[in-house]
């Protein structure tokens, strides 16, 4: 059985080891002050997965931040969650890394007053999708063309 824990991000030691899991799980890779602003305005909703046996290597990561916008389950503006990237090594999928990941992300929005996320996932990640789903995510639309391959984005959204 693999050991892992989940915690905060740190910029100082984990940023090069984030970066790397973000550019072999993900076809959009972002640049290093991203990651660093993301953390800087929610270091709570920034959460990496780290093995812990020996090498603490990172094997993965969410990043979140909370928004601004028209409500999905009522009226008016609100306080949303974002939830704008997560990626698990493929060689340490299928263990719920990632549903502890989404659980971190969602505790830390809730400490913030936050009831509602949204995330976009590629139309073609059946896997991502039902993982969402499990996690109570409803698909609210489709976002044709929305990554730079193309590719359209189903945007979900789910009440915490």
């Amino acid at each position: 059985m693999t050991n892992y824990r989940i915690r905060r991000f740190n910029p100082e030691t984990d940023i090069e080891a984030v970066q790397l899991v973000n550019s072999i799980c993900l076809p959009e890779n972002y640049p290093r002050f991203f990651f660093l602003e993301i953390t800087d305005k929610f270091p709570e909703g920034f959460n990496i997965a780290e093995l812990e046996d020996g090498f603490k290597e990172i094997v993965g990561y969410e990043m979140t931040r909370i928004e601004r916008g028209l409500s999905n389950y009522g009226f008016g503006i609100c306080k949303k969650g974002h939830i704008i990237s997560i990626a698990v090594l493929d060689k340490y999928r299928r263990l719920q890394i990632a549903e502890k990941l989404m659980d971190a992300a969602h505790n830390a929005l809730r400490l913030r007053d936050v009831r509602e996320v949204y995330l976009e996932v590629r139309e073609s990640n059946q896997a991502a999708v039902n993982l969402y789903q499990k996690l109570g995510y409803q698909q609210n639309k489709i976002s044709k063309h929305y990554y730079t391959d193309g590719e359209s984005a189903i945007i979900m959204t789910s009440k915490i």
